[in-house]
């Protein structure tokens, strides 16, 4: 009888552990979650002039407003405004991209979010690496690996403990391939010495040529490679899972300007086809 008693007593309690352990793990946040959006008060871009919209404006200059990332022009609909929309009332953007910075310049712009103490981050790097003068002088793959791994770490140990989101490289081979045959993209990269190891000689179809820019693309998915694998081993990051660079962005998605960069709407389906990658948005 005793020996009944004790044991239903031991069921008894076990049931009620597993009640309260079940309830403990239903109130709990999920681990790895992201932080609700009222908690995001500052947010930093870093990057090259792709996070600074460069050639969306009247000049050849940038023009960060209609910037994908921190943007505050209504019809690009950046990553801050739909923050924002959100619950991020407060929300502070800082857009810590330079034109023409190379992935040598991340773990500096990464230093420069941490002082800021911001908690999400986005970083578009990578085309600077491989848009150089000739195929030698792209920036290797394990510098740029190292590069990325440096800035990551300096984000992931910041102060504010950033949510972070990396957005891959877009095909630098399919923005040749949309353009090679006008003759204002042709005149435009010639005049402006656009990208020359990938645009240099863009009617020409000489072995060369073809595995020159077969080569510049290669390095581009190596460093798409490279920013994946970094993301992964850096806790609170987020890899968009190459939707940029898988991207089959149209011709006018490319400004006009130097047909290169993002155009305005280029610029607003950056921020469309990311955001859903974010950590707000994929559990």
């Amino acid at each position: 009888m005793r020996s009944s008693t004790r044991a239903r007593r031991a069921v008894a309690a076990f049931a009620a552990s597993a009640l309260l352990l079940a309830g403990t793990l239903a109130s709990a946040p999920a681990a790895g979650a992201a932080p609700a959006t009222a908690q995001v008060v500052r947010m930093a871009a870093l990057g090259d002039s792709i996070s600074q919209a460069a050639m969306t404006c009247s000049s050849l200059t940038s023009c960060p407003a209609n910037s994908w990332s921190t943007g505050s022009s209504t019809t690009v609909n950046s990553h801050f405004l739909r923050l924002r929309a959100l619950g991020a009332t407060g929300l502070a953007a800082y857009n810590l991209s330079t034109s023409g910075a190379a992935s040598a310049s991340l773990p500096a712009q990464a230093q420069a979010a941490a002082t800021q103490t911001v908690q999400y981050v986005t970083i578009e790097v990578g085309a600077n690496d491989a848009c150089t003068r000739t195929v030698d002088a792209m920036t290797p793959t394990a510098a740029f690996a190292a590069n990325v791994t440096a800035a990551l770490t300096t984000l992931a140990a910041s102060p504010g403990s950033p949510e972070i989101f990396v957005a891959s490289i877009p095909s630098l081979q399919r923005l040749y391939e949309l353009n090679r045959s006008s003759l204002s993209a042709r005149l435009a990269w010639g005049l402006l010495q656009t990208c020359r190891s990938m645009l240099a000689n863009p009617s020409s179809t000489a072995a060369a040529d073809v595995q020159r820019r077969a080569a510049v693309q290669q390095r581009v998915n190596e460093y798409n490679q490279a920013l994946s694998d970094a993301c992964a081993a850096t806790a609170k990051c987020r890899f968009d899972g190459f939707a940029v660079a898988d991207y089959a962005f149209a011709r006018s998605d490319l400004s006009t300007r130097d047909y290169f960069h993002p155009s305005l709407s280029g610029q607003a389906n950056l921020a469309a086809i990311t955001w859903p990658k974010t950590q707000w948005m994929v559990p």
